[in-house]
C-alpha cells in the first residue's frame, strides 16, 4: 500500500535533487498537482513530462491481477496509471493523457533488486512516497528499497534508480503496455546502451492494420557487469509440443549482441555493487528511426545531468503555465487552475524529431518541418473550448497546430477528425477540424494559408462518395439529417456536428467574401430543425421517410448507452448543443420562461453529464436570455464546486486531452467561448478577484488582459475598457484590445 506520510519523504529523500533548484513558492509550476485527475476515470497520469512533450515517464500500476477490477486486461481503460492501484510494474515512456481508448504505453523500465526476474507478475512491487511536480516524478518501491525518481526532456525520459548495496537490475520490457498490438525488437549495443523498437496503435480497437512502429535508444551512467535479452515465446499446441522442453517457457540471452524480434521480450542490465549507488537510465524516443532517436536523445540530453534537465523542463513549465497569473481564491482554487492549466499544455504534442523529421500521415514517410509538428488532435472534444484558449493564451502554438492540420490535409487529402502520431483514427463523429481551422482565423491568427484552409473545409462538406469525415452525407444534404437508416447510432447528434462545421464554414466564408459559399452553409448549419419534436420540446431521430422515431425514450443514451438518435448521450445533453441558433430554440419551445424551464430541467433531472462534451456548454446558455443571467453564475459556481477538487478524483471523468480542464479554466477566469466559430465570450463570476493574460506581442497589440472582479454576490454591471457592457456577450478582439474587463458584483 502506499505510505500516507508522503509529505515527509518529500522532505527527506528528493531534498538534494528539488530543493536547490525550487521555484520560489508563488510561482505557478508550485501550484500544480499532476494526481488530480488519476482517479475517477480522468484518465491523466502523474508522469514526468516537458511541456508539448513527445516522451513522458509514467508510473505503469494497471498490470496484474493485484490491481483488479482497474485492470488493463479486464476492462477497458485507457491510462497507464490509476491513483488507487498497488501495484507497480514499470515506467512507461510514451503515453497519452486524458484520452478514452487504451494506447500506447510502452517501453517499460524497471528496476529490481537480487535474482533476476523478467515476469512482472513477479517483479513487480509495491510502492510509496510518491511525489509529482511538473517535468518530475519519485516514489520508493517497497520491494526492492528502491528510490526512483524521473524527469523528461521533449523527446527523452530520464529516470534516476538509487539502488542499496548488493545485485541490482534494470529490465526493459518490450512485451508489457497499455496497447494490444504486439511486436517488438531489441539489441543491447553495449554494456551502456540498448536500441529497439516498439509496435504500437489500434486506438479504440480500430484500424489494426494501421498500427506503427516507435524507436528508442536507452543509455545508462554505468556499464553493466551482466547483460543479455529474454524472450517468452508462445506455446506451441502442435504434436511436436511434447518434445519441445522448452516449450513457451522464457529464454535468457546471455551477453548477446544481436537483434532480437518477438512479441515479449525485453532486457536486462545487471550490477552488482559494494554500496549504495544511483545510475542514470536516459531513453530518446522517435517515431522516424533509431538513428533519430539516439539524435534526439543526444541534442536534448547528452553532456547534462538528471538535475540539469529537471531545472530547464521546470523553467519551461513555469514560463508557459506563468502566462496567467491569479490572485485571491484559496490555495485549492490556485491547484486547481494551474493543474488544469498544466494538463491544456499536454496534448496536442511534438511529433517531429530534433532534426524536423516527421512520419506522413498515411503512408508514414519521413518529410521535414522547420517547426512543431504537433500530433494527437482529439477534435471532436477540444473544438469547443481548448483550441480558442491556445489561440487566446499560447496563439503561436496554435498557429503551428493548424500549420500541421494543414500539412495532414496535404499528405492525405483530408482534415484530421482524431488523430494520433500520423494515423487518423476516425474516431468520434462529425467533421470537427474545420471548426477549429475557423475559429483560430476569426480570433485574428492569421499566418496560416486561409485559402487552403477553406478549401480542406469546404472539401469534405460537398464530396458525396468516399467521404471519411462526412458517412451519411447524401442524406445530410438531400433531407437535411441523417435517418434511423443512415446510421445505427448518432442519426441527430452527428447531424448537430455537421452543423456546427457548417456554421464554421459560413463565418469563414463571410469573412473572405464569399458571400454565396456564406449563404448555403448560414442554411445548412440550421437543418437540425427538422429534427425538433413540439411534443417533447427535444430533438428526436427521424426514420427515413420522415415519420418520427418511435417509441422515443429522450432519457436513453445516457451513461454511454448506445442507442439511434445519439452519440455518448441522449435527447436532453444534445438539444441546447446549437449555441449558434439558439434564439430559434427559445422561440420553438414557446419563449424565454419555457427554454428556461427546460434547460432547468436538464439539471434538476440530473440529465446534465459534466464528464462528457456535448452539453459542457449548457450552464452558460442562460446568458441568451434577459432577466436569468444569473442562473449561469450559480450553475458554474456549483459546477466547479462540485465537480473540480484538489484530490485525485478531482475531475467529473475523463479529461478529454484537457477539454474539461479549458472549461474549468475559463470559468474560473469568468468567461467562456460558448459558440464555436464565433469570436465571443460569454460571462460569468470569476473564482479569481483578478487574473491577468500576458499577450503574446505578435498576435496581440496589448502586453495584457485584466480580468477583474470586485464586490461579492451576482454580477450587477460589466465594463470593458473602462465602457458598461450591454449584454453578458464579449467579441474576442475587443476584449484583448481593450486591456481590462471588470465585473462588478452586488
Amino acid at each position: 500500500m502506499k505510505h500516507p506520510k508522503t509529505l515527509q519523504f518529500l522532505r527527506f529523500v528528493i531534498a538534494l535533487v528539488i530543493l536547490p533548484y525550487s521555484v520560489h513558492a508563488q510561482e505557478p509550476a508550485n501550484y500544480v498537482n499532476p494526481f488530480i485527475g488519476t482517479s475517477n476515470f480522468g484518465a491523466t497520469n502523474p508522469g514526468a513530462i516537458a511541456p508539448r512533450g513527445m516522451v513522458s515517464v509514467s508510473p505503469f500500476n494497471v498490470a496484474g491481477h493485484q490491481n483488479l477490477p482497474m485492470e488493463k486486461d479486464s476492462r477497458w481503460l485507457s491510462n497507464p496509471y490509476v491513483h488507487d492501484n498497488p501495484f507497480l510494474t514499470g515506467f512507461s515512456h510514451v503515453n497519452l493523457s486524458g484520452v478514452g481508448c487504451p494506447d500506447l504505453g510502452v517501453i517499460l523500465t524497471m528496476p529490481t533488486t537480487g535474482e533476476l526476474e523478467t515476469d512482472y507478475q513477479k517483479y513487480g512491487s509495491t510502492y510509496s512516497f510518491e511525489i509529482a511536480k511538473p517535468g518530475y516524478y519519485g516514489a520508493m518501491l517497497n520491494k526492492y528499497n528502491v528510490k526512483v525518481e524521473t524527469t523528461a526532456s521533449t523527446r527523452a525520459g530520464i529516470s534516476k534508480y538509487h539502488f542499496p548495496k548488493g545485485q541490482a537490475n534494470i529490465l526493459i520490457n518490450l512485451g508489457l503496455g497499455l496497447t494490444n498490438e504486439e511486436g517488438a525488437s531489441i539489441k543491447v549495443v553495449s554494456p551502456t546502451e540498448i536500441e529497439g523498437m516498439r509496435n504500437v496503435g489500434s486506438f479504440c480497437y480500430y484500424k489494426p492494420e494501421e498500427s506503427y512502429p516507435v524507436y528508442f535508444v536507452a543509455k545508462f551512467s554505468k556499464p553493466a557487469d551482466d547483460y543479455g535479452v529474454w524472450k517468452k515465446p508462445r506455446q506451441y499446441d502442435g504434436l511436436e509440443g511434447q518434445w519441445m522442453g522448452y516449450n513457451g517457457k522464457t529464454r535468457l540471452y546471455k551477453q548477446y549482441r544481436k537483434e532480437v524480434i518477438g512479441d515479449s521480450i525485453g532486457s536486462y542490465f545487471t550490477y552488482n555493487f559494494k554500496e549504495p549507488t544511483q545510475v542514470d537510465v536516459k531513453i530518446g524516443v522517435s517515431y522516424i528511426s533509431i538513428e533519430n532517436a539516439r539524435k534526439n536523445l543526444e541534442k536534448e540530453t547528452e553532456g547534462m545531468t538528471f538535475l540539469d534537465i529537471y531545472k530547464k523542463t521546470s523553467t519551461d513549465w513555469n514560463g508557459l503555465l506563468s502566462k496567467i497569473e491569479v490572485e485571491g481564491g484559496t490555495e485549492d482554487d490556485k491547484t486547481i487552475f494551474y493543474t488544469a492549466l498544466y494538463h491544456t499544455l499536454i496534448h496536442p504534442n511534438t511529433l517531429n524529431d530534433v532534426n524536423g523529421d516527421y512520419p506522413t500521415m498515411a503512408k508514414r514517410e519521413t518529410a521535414k518541418t522547420n517547426g512543431t509538428r504537433f500530433t494527437v488532435f482529439s477534435f471532436w472534444d477540444t473544438y469547443r473550448n481548448l483550441h480558442a484558449l491556445m489561440s487566446l493564451v499560447y496563439p503561436k502554438q496554435q498557429s503551428d497546430m493548424v500549420k500541421s492540420m494543414l500539412n495532414i490535409y496535404d499528405e492525405s487529402g483530408w482534415l484530421p477528425k482524431w488523430e494520433l502520431n500520423a494515423t487518423e483514427t476516425t474516431t468520434m463523429v462529425g467533421d470537427p477540424a474545420g471548426i477549429v481551422l475557423a475559429d483560430t482565423y476569426l480570433r485574428g491568427i492569421q499566418d496560416f494559408d486561409v485559402q487552403k484552409a477553406y478549401e480542406a473545409m469546404k472539401k469534405s462538406a460537398v464530396q458525396l462518395e468516399n467521404n471519411p469525415l462526412r458517412p451519411g452525407i447524401k442524406d445530410y444534404i438531400k433531407k437535411g439529417y441523417l435517418t434511423t437508416k443512415t446510421t445505427k447510432s448518432g442519426s441527430v447528434s452527428t447531424t448537430q456536428e455537421y452543423n456546427i462545421s457548417d456554421f464554421a464554414i459560413a463565418q469563414l466564408a463571410n469573412t473572405l467574401g464569399k458571400k454565396e459559399d456564406y449563404k448555403l452553409f448560414s442554411k445548412r448549419s440550421v437543418s437540425y430543425r427538422n429534427l425538433f419534436d413540439k411534443e417533447f420540446n427535444l430533438l428526436r431521430p427521424k426514420n427515413d421517410n420522415g415519420t418520427w422515431h418511435s417509441p422515443f425514450n429522450p432519457d436513453k443514451g445516457a451513461n454511454f448507452e448506445k442507442n439511434l438518435g445519439f452519440i455518448e448521450g441522449n435527447s436532453w445533453q444534445y438539444t441546447f448543443m446549437v449555441s449558434h441558433d439558439i434564439i430559434w430554440l427559445m422561440k420553438s419551445m414557446g419563449g424565454q420562461k419555457q427554454f428556461v424551464k427546460k434547460l432547468d430541467e436538464v439539471f434538476e433531472k440530473k440529465q446534465f453529464d459534466m464528464a462528457n462534451e456535448p452539453d459542457i456548454a449548457y450552464p452558460y446558455l442562460y446568458n441568451f436570455t434577459n432577466g436569468y443571467e444569473w442562473k449561469t453564475q450559480d450553475r458554474v459556481s456549483a459546477l466547479i464546486k462540485e465537480y473540480f477538487t484538489n484530490k485525485p478524483a478531482g475531475l467529473p471523468g475523463n479529461d478529454d486531452t484537457g477539454t474539461m480542464s479549458a472549461w474549468l479554466i475559463y470559468s474560473m477566469m469568468g468567461i467562456y467561448p460558448v459558440m464555436p466559430a464565433k469570436p465571443l465570450y460569454t460571462i460569468t463570476t470569476p473564482v479569481f478577484d483578478k487574473i491577468t493574460i500576458h499577450l503574446d506581442s505578435k498576435y496581440y497589440k496589448n502586453k495584457t488582459l485584466e480580468i477583474e472582479k470586485v464586490g461579492q454576490g451576482r454580477i450587477e454591471a460589466i465594463n470593458l475598457g473602462g465602457k458598461t457592457q450591454k449584454t453578458f456577450f464579449v467579441n474576442h478582439n475587443e476584449l484583448v484590445n481593450s486591456g481590462k474587463l471588470q465585473i462588478n458584483l452586488k
